[in-house]
């Protein structure tokens, strides 16, 4: 569902306690005020998932591209591998997350809070609300009514600008959803090839409780203003990436040789 422009325009209005609530509405006001003149904020950017960690499986992740797919938020790894034989494209084609900040409208929240949403259809052209399910932490993105009941903000970038913030912290992982196996034809995305969706680690504890089992790496997610131009270049070349055919069955270049060799090794998982 698209998210009509007026929905932005409106405001909140509030009960205010006489002493306390006072003082934070003068300080939200100061705050909006600082936002409306920081019009960076609304411009629309991309993001690149960036994966420094020393695993063998980081190099699936490592200088992915952010995409929105089945209603979450997936990392689409970067990497070439001649052997691997094109398959048809998928239909839609994949859609690259492509958001900015900006209130989130909810007359409950006080004080408000910043959102983030992004583009998750050019035709028709379409907004959804990204947001932290406050059950499994999995990124989601949805319209007002799905988003409503989810950890909505306040998104931000860190101080030089550079990376997304929830909460004030770079808390990001990634969970192989395939649980390390090397096809999933059991879910939809799995039958296209998306197996990294990204979750947000809200205790700082490793997912716990919620990881069960599965592979997890930490990510930044990096923010990219990008050109039409070189938007569309990015996606024609992730889409094609993301369909190959192997072993006579659906596979992805993402069952990385990492992945075989921690398989022989023998490593074990820790939830």
């Amino acid at each position: 569902m698209a998210l009509p422009l007026g929905i932005f325009l409106g405001g909140c209005v509030v009960a205010i306690p006489v002493v306390t609530g006072i003082a934070e509405g003068v300080e939200h006001q100061k705050k909006q005020n600082e936002e409306a003149a920081n019009e960076t904020r609304m411009t629309k950017f991309n993001a690149l998932v960036l994966c420094e960690s020393n695993d063998e499986l980081a190099d699936e992740v490592d200088n992915g591209i952010l995409v929105v797919r089945h209603g979450k938020l997936w990392v689409v790894p970067r990497t070439d591998d001649p052997k691997l034989t094109p398959a048809p494209t998928l239909d839609p084609p994949l859609h690259a997350f492509a958001g900015f900040y900006i209130q989130y409208p909810d007359e409950d929240r006080f004080p408000p809070e910043r959102g983030l949403v992004s583009t998750i259809s050019d035709d028709p052209p379409m907004l959804n609300w990204i947001y932290c399910d406050p059950l499994t932490y999995e990124l989601k993105y949805g319209n007002r009514s799905a988003s409503i009941t989810g950890i909505v903000g306040e998104w931000d970038w860190t101080e030089d600008e550079s990376a997304l913030t929830l909460h004030g912290w770079e808390g990001f992982v990634v969970i192989d959803e395939w649980d390390g196996a090397d096809e999933d034809d059991s879910t939809e995305w799995g039958r296209e090839g998306l197996r990294w969706a990204v979750y947000y680690d809200i205790d700082d504890n490793g997912l716990k409780g919620r990881r069960k089992g599965r592979d997890m790496l930490e990510i930044t997610l990096q923010r990219r203003l990008q050109s039409e131009e070189d938007q569309l270049k990015q996606l024609e070349n992730a889409n094609k990436k993301m369909q190959v055919a192997t072993r006579g069955g659906l596979s992805t270049q993402f069952t990385a040789p990492a992945r075989e060799l921690r398989r022989k090794n023998e490593w074990g998982r820790k939830d």
